[in-house]
């Protein structure tokens, strides 16, 4: 009888073995994992959104009288397209040792590019002793730290902080922070003018690795792209009052790209590469925020560079994570705009990039390829204005830049590579033409915008700042 017992009990946990193992096979073990998208580690759904008191922190340390007058006013400075006017002379080659440092300035963990204007550097910062995002202005020629304005926030680290370029003009400062918190301050003194907090005002989702978005002040007005219950907002910049709004009806989202005014067709307009799609707003007139054109045909989730929009209605988009590049093409009649796709690529068929927004020279773009572009991958390319699928010439093997950043001055191409080595290119539609480099810090994850002005060029690592004297006449 014991034994009989025993044979049954064992039965028993047999039966239950196998009815477990049964359960858990056709049980999906991962059914409630989320997949993980880049970025997503410091998102989550019903995240309280803080009340946050801008423009509440300041100091002012020192005055400046200067003689100094050119300016690099905004992100890919004053024309929208990364070329300095200056008829300042720079260099073709380092001196021995390297390049003239003026001065560097220690920063919090970021990729923000500065502004300069009439011998004042203007760049975000987020300081984590402080917990505080922070604007601040520094001498050109010396780097003394003149005054700073921000506001207390708590952030965690998400591949670093502050990534965006401040908008200058003669009266105001206008910013954007790591969570979308707009600041207006008077440029030579840094007081506090009004602020818009665009995640709590607009119900916006903030972009992966935080808010890359640069802002843009233009006649008058600044222009946001908020996402959520707004696509695109126009404020007075001396107010901060709300002057238009575009529905944001199919609920695209904000990206790391940035708005850039575009005249085409009779009309000025805001072009916007969002998640979600590509949109010009009209800039001007009675209709000033409504859609002139749309379409969904671009609609990736990681979207850095700004458009670059050519005369005959051309819209060049590119992003990264595979994304490649497309074409559109717009057309114009009677006030009423058509978009069309003329083409569309990977990274590996032609120009694409993932961070930097390419620059056209003599009709042609230059560009640095993303990681994911094959052979090529991380090289300066030139390619044709009529097709972007033609590579005229890369920079070889043994010449990959990273995440860029690059821009033209004095007909030459000025390129910063991941670990910050500052590489002086004579641009060409023929070849490659390498003049030199040199390794200016010894950092890492240099990708923030350049700035240049009066002959000095401001470059960063993830944690440095630094101004280089690059004009002939001071070596």
């Amino acid at each position: 009888m014991k034994w009989n017992n025993i044979h049954l009990v064992t039965a028993l946990l047999v039966l239950a073995g196998v009815l477990s193992l049964g359960w858990w096979l056709a049980r999906d073990p991962v059914r409630d994992f989320v997949t993980s998208e880049p970025g997503l580690d410091n998102r989550g759904e019903g995240a309280v959104v803080a009340d946050i008191d801008i423009g509440a922190y300041g100091e002012t340390y020192n005055s400046l009288e200067t003689d100094l007058n050119e300016t690099w006013p905004r992100f890919r400075g004053a024309y929208f397209d990364n070329i300095s006017r200056s008829q300042v002379p720079l260099i073709d080659k380092f001196p021995e040792g390297g390049p003239l440092v003026k001065w560097t300035a220690p920063l919090g963990e970021g990729h923000a590019g500065a502004a300069i204007y009439k011998g004042v550097v203007y760049v975000m910062d987020y300081d984590e002793e402080e917990r505080a995002d922070l604007l601040r202005a520094y001498a050109l020629e010396t780097g003394e730290e003149l005054w700073v304005r921000g506001y207390k926030i708590n952030l965690k680290r998400n591949h670093g902080m502050s990534r965006t370029v401040p908008a200058v003009t003669e009266e105001h400062i206008l910013t954007i922070g790591p969570r979308s918190h707009v600041m207006c301050v008077n440029r030579t003194d840094g007081e506090f003018l009004w602020g818009l907090n665009v995640e709590k005002d607009y119900q916006a989702e903030i972009p992966l690795w935080y808010t890359g978005q640069c802002p843009l002040i233009h006649e008058g007005k600044a222009i946001i792209a908020t996402g959520g219950s707004a696509l695109l907002v126009a404020l007075d910049m001396k107010t901060g009052e709300v002057l238009w709004e575009t529905p944001n009806e199919k609920g695209w989202q904000m990206s790391h790209s940035s708005v850039l005014p575009y005249e085409f067709g009779g009309r000025t307009m805001y072009v916007y590469s969002a998640y979600g799609g590509v949109v010009g707003v009209a800039a001007d007139g009675p209709d000033a925020g409504t859609i002139l054109w749309e379409t969904a045909d671009w609609n990736h989730q990681v979207v850095a560079p700004s458009p670059v929009c050519f005369p005959d209605g051309k819209v060049y988009l590119t992003a990264g994570y595979g994304a490649g590049a497309m074409v559109l093409q717009l057309r114009a009649s009677n006030g009423n705009y058509q978009v069309e796709v003329i083409n569309e690529y990977s990274p590996k068929e032609g120009l694409a990039s993932e961070q930097q927004t390419p620059v056209v020279f003599n009709g042609h773009l230059l560009g640095i390829l993303p990681k994911d572009a094959g052979p090529l991958r991380n090289q300066l390319v030139c390619v044709h204005p009529d097709n972007f699928n033609q590579v005229i010439w890369s920079s070889g093997q043994d010449k990959r830049f990273g995440l860029g950043p690059y821009m033209l001055a004095d007909n030459k191409l000025f390129i910063v590579s991941d670990d910050a080595t500052l590489t002086i290119v004579r641009p060409s539609t023929r070849d490659y033409q390498e003049l030199d480099s040199y390794r200016v810090l010894e950092g890492h994850d240099a990708s923030g915008p350049l700035a240049i002005a009066d002959g000095y060029l401001v470059m960063r690592d993830s944690k440095t700042m630094v101004c280089l004297d690059m004009a002939v006449e001071r070596q």
